[in-house]
Order: structure tokens, then C-alpha cells, then sequence
């Protein structure tokens, strides 16, 4: 499915690409082109599945990046995700339910096509493009997924003084990761692409040289998507206001976060949770870092499932690798968490544990284990290795299941 977008969400664009902006003064980033490949094999082992998911996937990604001129410059990116043949797995859009998910359907499309300027204190950028906002916990790229999720859209970046910088973004279509095609097996929880009118604003200031405040208000509009495949369309449109003060002192860093999500007209539900996020991490000499916090989705009133969602984010990389709350459930949930990075004989090593609740009740979910290793592999500048897994222990049956995934994978960037 392409984005189809209406005459309103055309002005904005026109609008804003005609904004003057300064002369320049710093270059972009030079001309090149590049290439990427990851092979990804990945298995899922999940109750009530007779058999487990086994997927071999190999993404091929190559770009382009014209020489700046007059401060413009223009980049171009396309990705081809190739599967294989017998298909023992359940990728969104082939229909093979008797097999857990992995959501990488085989298919080529562009990712990024965009024109950019650069001049002294802005940057401003128009067409499909990435837009990864702060930790990507409400706006990202969904980079883990073969298809990466990118925005169809303007995004302009102004550093206001030397400590205040300020983001808009208007987005008019989404290129999910469900990309890039829909088929019979689609739903309005995973459609390939979503028109709409999202406005993205952020002020992020630096208030002492290790503390840094950032305010923010998303009104995000997805016409083509629903919580769930049983919920009406646009029950994800909301406006999310809130704020995050992130730092440290010494070895020790520190987050916080809180933000308020309500509906946004047109959404046929009403809407109004919180997010609450609290972090602590300490830096151990060597470059280990350990951490712990909680975040909490709120749950919402009414019938249907009316908790805070963050649609756009980078969500593989919050709530545990196993991907059983990439949608909130009805009732929130809470998630307690502490881990480790280490370096480790020339790679890096990570493990986490989560212990998740219902925010509202207050019920256990279940618990989950994380572990991964990466490595570059010896003798082939560009080539990385990783080892990945993710085990959750399931509390509630009626809402997840026990859980194990194994990823293997190999990446090559030159």
C-alpha cells in the first residue's frame, strides 16, 4: 500500500521547503556511496505453536550521496530483503499463522530519497528520510527489523545558541517495518505503509555541561492503523506531551522522564495515560557500565485497549528482546529492569533482566532474560558478528506467552 496523501498534508511541505536558511558555513557530510549487508537467521520457540519459527533472511542495502553544493545535497537508499524458500515462519504477510512471527517480509523498496540543506546553524531536510529522536523511545527507526521503518516528510533542526537546540518535524507517511507491500494477511496493526499529518516538536537545552532537559510535543496521526487488527482505524492518533532531564555526575549517569498521552481528534476513542521512566547507571573502570530503572505505560479507561503507545519508536529496544509488549497491553504495564554492558575479548557483551506488572492492578506479566555478544570477525574489515537471545517466562496466559528467540547474525558495511 503507498501513502496517499491529501492536499493539506501537501502545504505544510510546500511551506516549509521554501523557508529561507543561512548561508553556509559548515559542509554536510561528502559524496560516497555505500553498501550493507546483513544475513540474519533467527529462531522463535513460543507457546501454543507447534513448531518453532525458523528464518533465514539477507538484506542488501546500497546508497548514494551526491557532493554538496550551495549547501544542498541529495542521498538516495534502497533496501532489498530476501527470505527463504519454504518459508517456516510467520512474517506478517505470507499467512503462514501455524508458525510464531518474524516480522521481516521479503521485498525491495526505496528507504531514503531526500534532498537536504546544511547551513550554518540549520539543517534541513525534505523527502523520505530517518528521523531518530533522543534514545528513539518515541520516534526512531526501528533499525533491528531488515526493513527499517522511515518517514515521508520534512524534518528541519535549528541550533538556536550554543546550549538550545530545537527539532519540528512534519511527517506525512510512514514506511512501516511490515513493508513494503501489503497482502491478504495485512490488518490496520501492521500495514506496510500509513498516510497521515504528524507534527513532531523538541527543544532539547544544555543546562550545565552533564545535564541536559528536553521538552517535547508529538501529535501523531496515523489514518491506515489501529491499536489492534480488532480496533477501528486512527485509535493510534494522539498528542504526547512531556519532558526528560538526562545527566551525570562522575561515574554516574542519570534519566527521567515523564509525558501525558491524549487523543487527537478524529481518534473515534478517548485517550489519556502517562509515561513514567526512572534510570541509573554506574561506569565501572574498564568501560563496563552497569544500569537500572523503571519505565511505566499507563493503562487507559474504556473498553478497548486505550494505553499510552509509542507507534513510531524504536520499540525492540525497550520493554525486552523478545518483543511481547511492542503493543501495551490494556492495563500498562510496568517494567523493572537492570543490566550490564561489559567488554569482553575484543567484542561487547550485554545482559538484562526485566520483571513486568500491570500498571493498572498491578498483576505479574512475567519475567525475561537478555543476552547478546557482537564481534567484529578477525580479518574482514567491515564484518561483525553477533550472538543474541531473549527468554521470557509468561505470568498471565491470557495475555503472553512464554517466550524464547535466538538470533544469529553477520552484517557487512563497506
Amino acid at each position: 500500500m503507498t501513502a496517499q496523501y491529501r492536499p493539506r498534508h501537501v502545504a505544510p511541505l510546500l511551506a516549509l521547503a521554501m523557508l529561507p536558511l543561512p548561508a553556509l558555513a559548515a559542509q554536510d557530510a561528502g559524496p560516497g556511496t555505500w553498501l550493507d549487508l546483513r544475513y540474519r537467521h533467527e529462531r522463535v520457540d513460543q507457546s501454543g505453536f507447534g513448531e518453532d519459527a525458523v528464518a533465514n533472511t539477507l538484506r542488501l542495502r546500497v546508497g548514494a550521496r551526491s557532493a554538496p553544493w550551495h549547501g544542498w545535497s541529495a542521498l538516495a537508499e534502497a533496501d532489498a530483503v530476501l527470505g527463504q524458500d519454504d518459508g517456516r515462519y510467520n512474517d506478517t504477510r505470507n499467512g503462514r499463522r501455524a508458525y510464531p512471527v518474524v516480522a521481516d517480509p521479503a521485498g525491495a523498496e526505496i528507504n531514503q530519497a531526500l534532498l537536504r540543506h546544511a547551513g550554518t546553524r540549520t539543517v534541513a531536510t525534505l523527502g523520505r528520510q530517518r528521523i531518530n529522536l533522543d534514545n528513539q523511545r518515541f520516534v526512531g527507526g526501528s533499525a533491528w527489523r531488515q526493513n527499517e521503518q522511515t518517514y515521508d516528510g520534512v524534518h528541519l533542526q535549528l541550533a538556536a545558541t550554543p546550549r538550545l537546540a530545537l527539532d519540528y518535524a512534519w511527517i506525512g507517511g510512514v514506511s512501516t517495518i511490515f513493508g513494503p507491500a501489503d497482502s491478504s494477511a495485512s490488518t490496520g496493526a501492521n500495514p506496510s505503509d500509513s498516510s497521515g499529518d504528524s507534527h513532531l516538536l523538541r527543544a532539547a537545552l544544555q543546562l550545565a555541561p552533564p545535564l541536559r532537559l528536553v521538552a517535547y510535543h508529538y501529535r501523531v496521526e496515523l489514518e491506515d492503523m489501529a491499536v489492534t487488527a480488532a480496533a477501528p482505524l486512527g485509535t493510534l492518533d494522539s498528542r504526547t506531551s512531556g519532558l526528560r532531564l538526562e545527566g551525570s555526575r562522575g561515574r554516574w549517569s542519570y534519566a527521567g522522564e515523564y509525558a501525558r498521552q491524549r487523543d487527537l481528534a478524529g481518534n473515534p476513542w478517548r485517550l489519556d495515560s502517562r509515561y513514567v521512566l526512572a534510570e541509573l547507571g554506574y561506569a565501572l573502570a574498564g568501560g563496563s557500565v552497569l544500569k537500572a530503572g523503571y519505565e511505566s505505560l499507563g493503562g487507559g479507561e474504556g473498553e478497548g485497549n486505550r494505553a499510552f503507545q509509542t507507534p513510531l519508536a524504536t520499540r525492540h529496544a525497550f520493554q525486552g528482546w523478545a518483543d511481547v509488549f511492542l503493543t501495551t497491553p490494556a492495563q500498562g504495564v510496568d517494567d523493572r529492569y537492570a543490566g550490564a554492558t561489559v567488554p569482553l575479548a575484543g567484542g561487547s557483551l550485554q545482559a538484562w533482566y526485566h520483571d513486568f506488572a500491570a500498571e493498572r492492578g498491578g498483576g505479574s506479566y512475567g519475567r525475561e532474560l537478555d543476552v547478546s555478544y557482537a564481534h567484529a570477525v578477525p580479518g574482514v574489515q567491515g564484518l561483525t558478528g553477533l550472538l543474541k537471545l531473549a527468554r521470557y517466562r509468561s505470568d498471565d496466559p491470557a495475555y503472553s506467552a512464554d517466550t524464547g528467540k535466538l538470533w544469529l547474525q553477520l552484517q557487512y558495511s563497506y
